[in-house]
């Protein structure tokens, strides 16, 4: 009896009079030995966080889309999400046409109930005056966080052409990665794939020796087809879509099969790094899934 009593104190669970203490909120009466549950090691690391990306919403966005998928991310209730870029249709230099995009789109990000993290596509800044628009109504093009000693680099893939990472943004990033040097791993949010792209993998490359000394993890869109691939150690995800065209008739996703889908990704963040879950909109549902 003592060891078991001895064991159980180790793995954290406190037997007084019956009844087992797991950290400060659950209490449950045992019976012995045998008890109808597997364990008590609750899955409650202070250190492990769960987050959302939602991948691109335009191409050829398909109205209302999105807007499901905001309405799905404040019932799942991540501590934030990412992006990764081609959040307006773009590719136009009048003001007040953009002005349009931006505000349709501001307007459901502003309906999340947690921090939304915007980061820029080809279809965002696609010329000079998208570009100020972005600066005026965003600020910076690229910049940094960190959470729960994590380090989030969004990236800005449309910097001084298309598909480029200019040499200032690489000097900026080259500083902030030498002063998080400790962290326990490094997550990179861009728009376009650069290392799958020859014309661009150069100019990739420069940015991607600067992770070489860490656990890392790239996230990407632009090609509306989920990819995994592992390269130089870290994983590298293009992500499918979340509202944008999805080549099929009328725009919709063509299915797994192509991997062509309208997707939140969902991370959990944990010591071994990043765990990542593929949640299809069309299975979440809210509390009332069917006619009552």
């Amino acid at each position: 009896m003592r060891l078991l009593r001895n064991f159980l104190v180790a793995a954290g669970v406190i037997i007084l009079s019956g009844c087992a203490d797991v950290g400060p909120s659950l209490k449950i009466q045992t019976s012995g030995q045998t008890n109808p549950w597997t364990h008590l090691n609750l899955y409650n690391n202070p250190d492990n966080f769960q987050f959302a990306i939602v991948a691109d919403r335009t191409g050829g966005h398909r109205p209302g889309v999105f807007a499901d998928a905001v309405e799905k991310l404040n019932l799942l209730k991540p501590e934030f999400v990412m992006s990764i870029g081609d959040l307006i249709e773009g590719y136009s230099e009048d003001n007040a046409e953009l002005n349009h995009q931006w505000n349709e789109f501001d307007g459901l990000v502003n309906k999340l109930q947690m921090p939304f993290f915007y980061v820029p596509g080809n279809h965002d800044i696609s010329n000079e005056v998208m570009a100020k628009k972005w600066q005026k109504r965003l600020g910076q093009t690229y910049y940094h966080f960190t959470y729960h000693n994590v380090l989030f680099l969004c990236l800005n893939t449309e910097d001084t052409c298309k598909g480029c990472i200019g040499h200032q943004q690489i000097e900026y990033f080259q500083k902030i990665l030498k002063a998080n040097r400790n962290v326990r791993w490094t997550l990179v949010f861009m728009h376009q794939p650069l290392w799958r792209k020859g014309e661009t993998l150069e100019n990739w490359e420069k940015f991607e020796s600067l992770l070489a000394d860490r656990p890392y993890t790239v996230f990407a869109g632009h090609t509306h087809k989920y990819n995994k691939s592992v390269r130089k150690g870290g994983r590298y995800y293009v992500l499918a879509i979340t509202g944008g065209g999805g080549g099929g008739e009328d725009g919709q996703p063509l299915g797994l099969a192509e991997c062509r889908f309208d997707h939140i990704v969902w991370i959990t963040m944990t010591d071994t790094g990043p765990v990542l879950a593929n949640l299809l909109l069309e299975g979440i549902l809210d509390d009332e899934p069917c006619p009552q």
